[in-house]
C-alpha cells in the first residue's frame, strides 16, 4: 500500500506558517526505486504549480534516507529545476551503502570462520547466532558493559572506519546497530534491482582496518557486483549513481552514529562535490545521535531557515551584496571528526531531556555550554 506522509520534524506546520505550499509523493512503486522518486517528485512539483495556478517563485526539495538519494540524483537529472535542497540522513554515497552492508557481513563471517556466501535463506537463524556468540556480541547493549572479545573489537573498529572513522559515540553506535546490520544481508529473490540492491555490492578493492589480530585483507571473501552494468552506468536506473554535481545550494544533516545510512555517505558526497569544484554549494552538519534520521524540529527547522536564507541571498545579490552561505561542519579531516565535541555546534541540547523521543542522545556526553 502506498501512502503519503506529511513533512516531519514540524516542517508541515512551519511551511504553512511561513506561506509555503508543500507537496509530497508516495512515488509510483514500493522498494528501493530511486528512479521513480526522481521522476515523480519532479512531476509532482510541476503538477502542484498547475493546481495552484501560478509558477513557483522558488522550488525546494527535502527528504530523508532514500529520499536523500532521490535528492542527490534529482539535482543532476533536473539541473536548476530546484532552487535548494535539504537531504537528511541521506544515501548520498549511492552504491557504496550496499558495499558497506556486504562488508559488515563478510568480515563478521571471516572473523568467526563461518562463511555464508551467497546469503542462505536461514542466515539469521543458523549463522548469525553463531557469529554473534563467537564475537562476544550476544550480550552487548547500548550503554552497557562491553562484552566483545578481541575479534568483536576488530569488527567494531572496522565498522567504525567503514562508516566515517573515529568519532564521538562510535562504540555506542555499534552496540545500537550490530544486530540490525545482519538483517541487511539477504538472498537475491530473482526480482527487479529495486528489490535486490545486493547485486550492486562489491568489496574487491576495499582495504579494511584494523587488519589485526586477523589479517582480514588476506582472508576475507572478495565479491564483485553481479550486475556490473547497473553498477557502472550513468543512466537513471532504479538505483542510480550520484556524480556530486549540484548546481544549487544544498544543506545536509546526518547523525554521527547512524549505522544504517552511515556518516560516511556525507564524506563520499563531499569528496565528489569537491572534485567537481562545487564545494561552495554544499554545507554539511553533524548531529550527535545514533538513530536513523533522529533529528529534532529545532535542528531541522534551523537547517531549513539557513537554506532558504542562503538561496534568497543568492537571488537578491546586487553589486557587492553578500551571499549568506550558512556555517557547517568539516566532515573530512580525521582529527576534527574525532574530537570529543564534534557535532556539538548544530546538535539541539534540549533533546537530552526527551529520552523517550530521542532515544540515543543520552549515549553522547553533553556538549560544553558556550
Amino acid at each position: 500500500v502506498l501512502t503519503v506522509d506529511a513533512p516531519g520534524f514540524g516542517l508541515r506546520q512551519k511551511f504553512l506558517r511561513e506561506g509555503y505550499a508543500w507537496a509530497a509523493s508516495s512515488y509510483a512503486t514500493n522498494d528501493y526505486n530511486v528512479a521513480t522518486g526522481v521522476t515523480t517528485t519532479q512531476g509532482l512539483a510541476v503538477h502542484a504549480a498547475d493546481l495552484i495556478g501560478q509558477p513557483a517563485s522558488r522550488t525546494y526539495i527535502a527528504g530523508v534516507s532514500m529520499g536523500g538519494h532521490v535528492i542527490g540524483r534529482s539535482l543532476e537529472q533536473y539541473p536548476r529545476f530546484y532552487d535548494g535542497a535539504l537531504p537528511m540522513c541521506g544515501v548520498l554515497g549511492d552504491h557504496e551503502l550496499f558495499d558497506y552492508f556486504l562488508s559488515y557481513n563478510l568480515i563478521a563471517q571471516d572473523l568467526t570462520d563461518r562463511e555464508a556466501y551467497p546469503p542462505p535463506a536461514n542466515y539469521l537463524t543458523a549463522d548469525v547466532p553463531v557469529i554473534r556468540q563467537r564475537l562476544g556480541l550476544s550480550g552487548l547493549k547500548p550503554g552497557g558493559v562491553d562484552t566483545t572479545n578481541e575479534l568483536g573489537k576488530q569488527l567494531r573498529s572496522i565498522t567504525t572506519n567503514l562508516t566515517g572513522g573515529e568519532r564521538p559515540g562510535a562504540d555506542q553506535a555499534f552496540a545500537v546497530w550490530k544486530d540490525f546490520l545482519f538483517t541487511l544481508y539477504t538472498p537475491d529473490n530473482g526480482g527487479p534491482l529495486r528489490q535486490n540492491a545486493g547485486r550492486l555490492a562489491q568489496n574487491v578493492d576495499t582495504t579494511y582496518a584494523p587488519n589485526a589480530p586477523v589479517d582480514v585483507n588476506a582472508t576475507v571473501r572478495r565479491v564483485s557486483p553481479s550486475d556490473t552494468v547497473s553498477r557502472h552506468t550513468q543512466r537513471l536506473t532504479e538505483i542510480p549513481k550520484i556524480a556530486g554535481r549540484p548546481l544549487v545550494p544544498t544543506l545536509t544533516l546526518h547523525g554521527l552514529g547512524d549505522l544504517f545510512v552511515p556518516f560516511s555517505m556525507e564524506q563520499i558526497y563531499r569528496r565528489e562535490v569537491d572534485s567537481h569544484h562545487r564545494s561552495g554549494l554544499l554545507v554539511q552538519r553533524a548531529i550527535r545521535s545514533a538513530g536513523h534520521c533522529e533529528f529534532t524540529p529545532t535542528e531541522v527547522g534551523t537547517a531549513w531557515d539557513d537554506l532558504t536564507t542562503w538561496v534568497e541571498s543568492r537571488d537578491n545579490r546586487r553589486g557587492h551584496s553578500q551571499e549568506l552561505r550558512p556555517a557547517g561542519d568539516d566532515v573530512l579531516t580525521p582529527a576534527t571528526v574525532a574530537s570529543p565535541t564534534y557535532g556539538c555546534r548544530f546538535t539541539d541540547p534540549t533533546a537530552y531531556a526527551l529520552p523517550k523521543v530521542y532515544a540515543t542522545r543520552g549515549l553522547y556526553p553533553r556538549c560544553p555550554v558556550v
